[in-house]
């Protein structure tokens, strides 16, 4: 097969025109350099770094609640409303916001899952026959992670996890935790655990920033989240220059699982360029999740979204980096392809 168009190439996301193909093994055999006909952009696959889709069977509850209210355990509004849920609701809630995320040019999401080993189960059965990576960090429990794809701990304030640590290091498994999210007093505990990876950082002081640099520990914001919850605004620019970073939707309770979405917000409250806010969203987030696409290279997997440049919305850009991070939406998706 052969996509032609505008291509965002390699880690640079460098707008060359040409043509990809793709084996009959759904692997980038090369990226053709040369004018084509028609306006597409071909754009690396996102990789939504950080969800709770099990939320998908409460979107907008809770509004006007504390982030204690909303999402802490047991009690917070999310907690109660999964314990009340049936397996055939929550998986079904679930399979439509991984629809979703396909549909918009999404390979992979890093799911944080509630509920224990039945938790991982619950989302193996949503994204059956699904074509997104819907890789699921086990929560609770051990046994969890090892039912899964990785530990995802909620906080160093609420547990001590040097069994998990161990664990996953024993399993070769990544372990991920939230750190910084209602203010800083469990990013060093946090940061002591050697985690592959934190989630939010809103509240890094410099010597959180200079442990993270030091480190080379990865990030993932969710600023979108963060606002609505009210714990603030990540402190992108510092972060983004100390270590690597991607992007997450968070709870699909308080915000569509829209990666276009993410990065428009971003790029419109900070001043990062697009081609890093679109290099968080993709190749960054990727690389976080050790998975083998990423940017469109020859050998890499087919991982990617063709974007109708001619589209009512996307007709007459000029530069198609920032049309894709900061006007591009679901509607501008001509295919999605993930071989």
């Amino acid at each position: 097969m052969e996509y032609a168009g505008t291509i965002l190439r390699g880690r640079d996301l460098e707008p060359v025109e040409g043509t990809v193909v793709v084996d009959e093994d759904g692997e980038i055999e090369a990226i053709e350099e040369g004018d084509v006909d028609g306006d597409d952009v071909l754009c690396p696959a996102f990789v939504n770094a950080h969800t709770h889709v099990g939320d998908s069977i409460a979107k907008e509850a809770g509004g006007g609640l504390s982030l204690e209210e909303l999402v802490v355990p047991p009690d917070g509004l999310k907690h109660r409303l999964l314990r009340e849920a049936s397996r055939t609701e929550m998986v079904n809630a679930i399979r439509r916001s991984l629809r979703y995320m396909q549909r918009g040019g999404t390979a992979a999401c890093l799911d944080f899952r509630e509920g224990g080993v039945v938790g991982v189960r619950v989302l193996r059965e949503a994204a059956r026959g699904l074509e997104i990576d819907a890789l699921a960090f086990g929560r609770e429990s051990v046994e969890a992670m090892a039912e899964g794809d990785g530990f995802g701990a909620s906080g160093a304030n609420d547990d001590v996890f040097d069994r998990e640590r161990t664990a996953t290091r024993e399993a070769g498994k990544p372990f991920a935790i939230h750190a910084g999210e209602a203010d800083a007093s469990d990013i060093n505990p946090a940061l002591d655990l050697d985690p592959d990876f934190l989630v939010h950082m809103v509240h890094p002081e410099p010597l959180h920033l200079d442990r993270l640099a030091d480190r080379g520990v990865p990030v993932v914001l969710c600023p979108r989240s963060n606002l609505v919850t009210g714990v603030g605004f990540p402190p992108a620019e510092e972060l983004h220059e100390r270590t690597t970073v991607a992007l997450g939707t968070d709870n699909v309770m308080l915000n569509s699982p829209s990666m276009f979405r993410e990065m428009a917000f971003l790029a419109k409250l900070t001043d990062l360029p697009a081609r890093e806010i679109l290099r968080m969203a993709t190749v960054n987030g990727a690389e976080i999740g050790d998975l083998e696409y990423g940017p469109l290279e020859a050998g890499r997997p087919a991982r990617f979204v063709v974007l109708d440049g001619d589209s009512d919305n996307l007709a007459g850009t000029r530069d198609p980096v920032r049309a894709v991070v900061r006007r591009a939406g679901v509607d501008d998706v001509r295919e999605v392809v993930l071989g």
